[in-house]
């Protein structure tokens, strides 16, 4: 067998996880990251999932401000006994401390349930679109685009929902509609910017801005709730994903190769490590293949179980927080925002710790994915039960929730970037199409968890965390059976050349 050269692999072992900087060190140390275009498209990125997650779980806090839950009556089969107590011993104060101006609206459970999950019917309609298109023609545009348009669609919230539900329900949709395309054209961006080494922490740390939105936007909505008014929260996000948009289109460009303020150096360096099968594709790809691909199935398998309790908590926490544990509209906001604190730090932690056990080959791109995986789906499947199990403790509960979040962040180095590793040229697409699946639980979950809590028990939310710890299991089970971290035959270059940019050698 010839001797295949640093930076290459042979097509006849296309089973072998091999990518330019894996197979060995750079012939040239990597340009330093402080200041560099990687980091500053990495840090915008950042900033953009912050603001695109601060406009999507803005409602589920404001809705607390939005209904009149004192009209709403409850259930003939409801039983009071079933309640958590208030923690100050009166009501619940969530309606009281806003501005009697605002207008309240008479949504049950179930109506609730719809408005937020309305958000995610459009939010899976546009995702394989955007991967497909932001890997053939670039993704900064979609993703600025589709930070821009959910930006100004926000705006006219508050005259949606005076208008009706249907006019929000609609409104929501567009919203999801136009946010659909952001993540993966993120996807297709860094597989022309991200060096294979680098790749597990930029993507998580661009990735992490999800759960830094979350952690800013919660208390921040029920401050301005109480301050201002719920109208108020929609302006103030609105008007900040509108300025960051000004930004991200003066500042970033597609790939290195037209980025005006890059040194020489770095752009040498991230394009001779990505090497040819990274980039953009052509208008055609490989979708029988991708379609029969056991480790993409074993990808969309988990993310939609990772993405149940993920969205479970996203949309529904604050309603838990409000009437369960009877927390008022402040105290609701910054004790739901803990748990997405947690996952912030373990998903830039677990994207650093990666990255270092690949530089120092102590383990396999799989290994290292199925380790991030289960670590960020098992765990938090137990302590989701024992959110379920401790009942009115209202500390413990926080706890709880607060661990199983952080823990899950860990699963952003694992199956949330596996995409990149079995196929870096069809990045974007293959995030479309997980993320499609994926989002089929933000569309369910949250009408799923509107039924089961119709009547406001205690034992309804209790089956809320057992379902979705039964469901973050399964998916981590199935990942660790058949997943994968190698690159599959049907990603390779066309032109016969392999991963490091080299015409593969043959035996």
């Amino acid at each position: 067998m010839a001797l295949v050269s640093r930076g290459s692999v042979n097509c006849n072992s296309c089973d072998e996880e091999a990518t330019p900087l894996l197979d060995g060190e750079p012939a040239e140390p990597a340009p330093p990251a402080c200041c560099s275009a990687r980091w500053g498209l990495a840090t915008l990125m950042f900033l953009g999932f912050a603001v695109v997650y601060a406009l999507r779980v803005n409602l589920s806090v404001a809705m607390v401000a939005m209904v009149n839950v004192s009209t709403v009556p409850p259930s003939n089969n409801q039983s009071s006994r079933e309640a958590c107590p208030a923690p100050s011993g009166d009501a619940n104060s969530s309606g009281s401390e806003e501005p009697p101006a605002v207008p309240r609206f008479l949504w049950d459970s179930a109506t609730q349930g719809l408005l937020l999950g309305a958000f995610f019917i459009g939010y899976i309609l546009t995702q394989i679109p955007g991967g497909y298109l932001s890997g053939h023609l670039g993704g900064r545009w979609f993703l600025g685009g589709g930070v821009l348009g959910t930006a100004v669609l926000t705006l006219l919230t508050p005259l949606a929902a005076q208008m009706g539900v249907p006019w929000l329900f609609a409104l929501r949709a567009m919203e999801g509609f136009g946010e659909g395309v952001t993540f993966p054209a993120m996807m297709a961006m860094w597989a022309c910017w991200a060096p294979p080494l680098e790749r597990s922490r930029l993507i998580s740390f661009s990735g992490a801005g999800s759960n830094f939105g979350a952690f800013v936007a919660l208390p921040l909505t029920g401050f301005i709730c109480r301050t201002l008014g719920w109208p108020a929260v929609f302006y103030c996000f609105g008007g900040a994903g509108c300025l960051w948009a000004v930004f991200w289109f003066l500042l970033v460009s597609d790939d290195p190769r037209s980025h005006r303020r890059i040194s020489e150096q770095e752009r040498d360096y991230i394009t001779r490590t990505i090497g040819t099968e990274g980039g953009s594709h052509g208008w055609s790809v490989p979708l029988v293949p991708m379609l029969l691909s056991l480790p993409l199935w074993s990808i969309i398998i988990a993310q939609i179980c990772a993405n149940w309790s993920y969205y479970t908590l996203l949309t529904s926490l604050p309603t838990y927080m409000d009437t369960i544990l009877r927390f008022n509209i402040g105290e609701n906001g910054f004790l739901s925002a803990l748990p997405y604190l947690g996952a912030w730090l373990s998903a830039v932690l677990s994207g650093v710790l990666a990255d270092c056990l690949l530089e120092r080959a102590l383990l396999s791109t799989t290994a290292v994915r199925k380790i991030f995986t289960l670590t960020g789906m098992l765990l938090p499947a137990v302590f989701l039960v024992a959110v379920g199990f401790i009942g009115c403790n209202s500390m413990a509960a926080v706890i709880f929730l607060t661990l199983s979040s952080s823990l899950g962040g860990s699963s952003s180095a694992g199956v949330y970037i596996n995409q990149i590793d079995i196929a870096p040229r069809y990045a974007g697409v293959l995030l479309g199409i997980t993320n499609t699946f994926g989002t089929i639980p933000g569309i369910v979950a949250p009408i799923v968890v509107g039924y089961l809590t119709t009547e406001r028990s205690l034992a309804g939310w209790r089956e809320v965390f057992y379902l979705s710890a039964a469901i973050n299991a399964a998916g981590a089970l199935i990942f660790s059976a058949f997943g994968s971290g190698k690159i599959q035959k049907w990603a390779l270059d066309t032109r016969g050349q392999t991963p490091g940019g080299s015409p593969a050698e043959q035996d």
